[in-house]
């Protein structure tokens, strides 16, 4: 009798510092070079949590709009956050990219979740073609659910006919890979410097 080899294990990757870097104080080099002004700005004014909303399906017209009532003497930097969010973004994770192009060449399904707003998604489609070749996209703003909420990796799973076990999940965020662990899927907390072809082989996957 035949004996079939086991299934190799699918991956899910998150995007933002695990495949395109992703640091929005590059937005403010020059507009406050000074570290401790900036961090006093990003705590108190570009927060993450203001910027999370956008992930969870708020339009950054919007965002833009609130935070500049509030803070009116802020305003050229609010907007820069938005206008020139694209800076925030200086390349691809070379490694982590080169592991996707491999999976996707061999014939491999791949799929993604990622916190996400709708509009700078749609903008990172273009200027990123590789995020085009995903099998299944997860992303927040479209489905107003946030990481590391379980409804939004269910819901993953739930539309493409995954089943936890059978994935390996990798994530920057110690909660959405917790959160993912919970679910019964394999996780790969993706810290720099990391050989990620090295943690999926420890995790079932023939790389």
């Amino acid at each position: 009798m035949e004996i079939m080899a086991a299934a190799s294990p699918t991956v899910v990757f998150d995007v933002g510092n695990v495949l395109l870097r992703w640091d929005p104080r590059l937005v403010y080099r020059e507009l406050i070079p000074e570290p401790e002004r900036l961090d006093w700005f990003m705590q108190n004014v570009c927060t993450a949590a203001w910027n999370i909303e956008q992930d969870r399906g708020r339009s950054w017209a919007d965002a833009v709009a609130l935070l500049v009532s509030q803070h009116p003497e802020w305003e050229r930097e609010i907007r820069a956050y938005d206008e020139r969010w694209h800076e925030s973004i200086p390349g691809i994770v070379e490694d982590s990219v080169a592991v996707l192009t491999e999976l996707k060449g061999r014939g491999d399904k791949v799929y993604a979740i990622t916190n996400f707003s709708r509009e700078k998604w749609a903008e990172c489609l273009i200027r990123f073609p590789f995020l085009q070749s995903f099998d299944g996209v997860i992303v927040s703003a479209h489905e107003r659910l946030i990481k590391p909420d379980p409804a939004i990796f269910e819901l993953l799973m739930q539309r493409y006919d995954l089943a936890a076990g059978d994935c390996i999940f990798v994530d920057d965020s110690a909660r959405n890979v917790a959160a993912a662990g919970a679910l019964g899927m394999q996780t790969v907390h993706f810290i720099e410097p990391i050989d990620l072809r090295s943690a999926l082989r420890e995790r079932g996957l023939t790389l």
